[in-house]
Parts: C-alpha cells; structure tokens; sequence
C-alpha cells in the first residue's frame, strides 16, 4: 500500500480527528440492531411453510425463508444449531403465534446449498466497486496452544472471503467465498455475476493487476469501465493503455500523488467493511461444510446490510 512509504516517521503526523455529526440517530441504530423484531420479516406466519411441490419427490416442511431467519438469528448473535432452534420457539411464544421450529438436524441440512439473495438497497446512477478479500478461520490451534506447548506445524484449515463494496450505497453488493487456493484474479468472475447494477468504476489493490481482470470486467460491465488498480514498482508498459497512463503517471508525479488523483484512497472503505465484518460475525466460521460455510458468508452479508440500512455514521473531519 501506498500509504506505508511514511511508515518510518509515521510518529511525526499527527493522527487526523473526526467527530460524529449524527450521534442521536447512529446510537439508535446501533441498538436496533439487537431489536430481535428487525430479523423477523412482518409475514412470516403466511411465509413460514413451504408452498406445496407439483412435481415428484418429498414435501418441504418450511420454507427457504423460515430457514434463512433462523440461520440469520443464529449468525447475527452466534448462537449454536440447538440454541437457535430454542431461540426461535421463544420468539414464537413471545409472539402468540403457532410456528413449528426446525430442528438443529434440519437447520443443518436446509442450510447446504441454501440460495441467499443478497441484501442490497437499489442504486440509481452508475456505481463505484471496491473489491478486497480477507481469511476467515474454520479450525486450527489457537495462541495459547503454541504458547503453552511450543511452536509446531500449524495444523489450520481457512476460508477466503472475498467482498465487493459499494460505496455510494455504503453495501456489499456481491460476497463470494472460496478455499484459500484461490487467487483473487480467479474468484473475480464468479463474485460480480450477480451484480444487477450498472459500475462505472472499480477499485482494488495489486493482486487484481492482470489482463484477464480487464476483459472479465470489460466485458460484464462494458469497455467505458474505469479500472483503478496499482501497478507494481517493477511494471513495464504492455498492451494495456489505460495501464500504460497509471505507470507514467506514477513515474512522472509518485505513487502517493497518483493514488490522490485517481481516488484510489477510497479502497480503504471496503478494508473498513472488512473490520466491521469481522467486529460483529467474529473471525470463524461456525459451519463444517464448505457448502454451509458459503451459505453463512453470505447471510452475514446480508445481514450486514440490514444493519447499514439502519442508519449509518456521518462523519466531519475537526483537523
């Protein structure tokens, strides 16, 4: 990153202060979001069972939506599959109303292959994508192991989260996720297929530097796209003109200046989310299958979205 290069005398700057402008507003969103009514749609009771099936084969007894509640409540205050079954029968008795629960074993089940679709609000101009990726723990030692037993080979299995930001919106537009043996180039594709809305410009750090990211966002988005992603120093100019501009620009005005001219500091935003992610839904992953860990990503995700969407902070930078 661009912003390291001031690492050595980083002591010497003072820290930039911003303060809150909408405090009142912000603090109540934050307790909305442990108001158990947001994670209960109004229809549930009308939603809770699934629609009968006109072809061959067994009947579902609830439907995707009752299933994607109790995992959403389940994520969002991390519980485990039998305390979210016993979580939502008491929601039900506090609400009056008759629902039968799924039970842990169907939870676990249903929730394999589960299709979420992603929580976003509705953009109406052409937005800015920032794409990042992070590592989220399935298993493995922990540091108090390696410190009371000594250092050994670390016996760790991990996920790769990979995130797509919007940052008018201030949501996550598209999540993906994948083993850690795959690149950030390769996970790409597969991560803006489902983005509905028209971008205009993306963002994201040097491990996106390749042709093949250009023509896959070329051509799901269209050649008009601007491309903002940070040559290494080693670059040479190729084929790529738009490439070619940001290595001049950089041999000509600097690294740092170039990353202000281009906009390329609001790829912080998408690290932030990344932070926030982590803050709220923790650093694990409570599911075993990569199936059902895809499914929890992506409720986390949407979940994530339900709580920007109620209110976010304003901020007015003091000096």
């Amino acid at each position: 990153m661009p912003y390291k290069f001031n690492d050595a005398r980083r002591d010497k700057f003072e820290k930039a202060k911003y303060w809150v402008t909408n405090c009142s507003e912000y603090n109540e969103s934050l307790r909305r979001r442990g108001d158990v009514t947001i994670w209960v749609a109004d229809d549930v009771v009308q939603k809770w069972r699934s629609p009968r099936r006109k072809t061959r084969g067994g009947q579902s007894r609830y439907s995707d939506l009752a299933i994607e509640i109790c995992l959403t409540l389940r994520v969002v205050f991390r519980l485990a599959l039998r305390q979210t079954q016993g979580f939502v029968r008491s929601i039900a008795r506090l609400m009056g109303v008759d629902l039968v629960v799924p039970d842990f074993s169907t939870l676990s089940r249903r929730g394999k292959g589960l299709k979420i679709a992603q929580g976003r609000r509705a953009a109406s101009q052409p937005i800015t994508l920032i794409v990042d990726s992070t590592g989220l723990k399935v298993r493995g030692d922990n540091g108090w192991h390696t410190e009371k037993h000594g250092i050994r080979k670390a016996r760790k299995t991990w996920r790769k989260l990979h995130i797509a930001l919007a940052p008018e919106t201030g949501g996550i537009a598209a999540t993906e996720l994948t083993t850690e043996h795959v690149g950030d180039e390769t996970a790409l594709p597969d991560l803006i297929a489902d983005i509905d809305a028209d971008v205009s410009r993306f963002l994201a750090d040097g491990a996106y530097d390749g042709q093949g990211v250009v023509e896959c966002l070329e051509e799901r988005f269209g050649s008009g796209i601007e491309i903002i992603i940070p040559p290494p120093k080693t670059a040479v100019r190729g084929e790529n003109a738009r490439r070619n501009r940001h290595i001049a620009a950089i041999a000509e005005h600097g690294r740092m200046n170039w990353q202000t001219e281009t906009g390329y500091n609001q790829r912080s935003q998408v690290e932030a989310q990344i932070s926030r992610w982590k803050q709220v839904f923790g650093d694990r992953l409570q599911a075993r299958d990569f199936d059902r860990q895809i499914a929890e990503a992506k409720i986390a995700s949407k979940a994530l979205n339900r709580m920007t969407s109620l209110g976010r902070a304003e901020y007015q930078r003091v000096f």
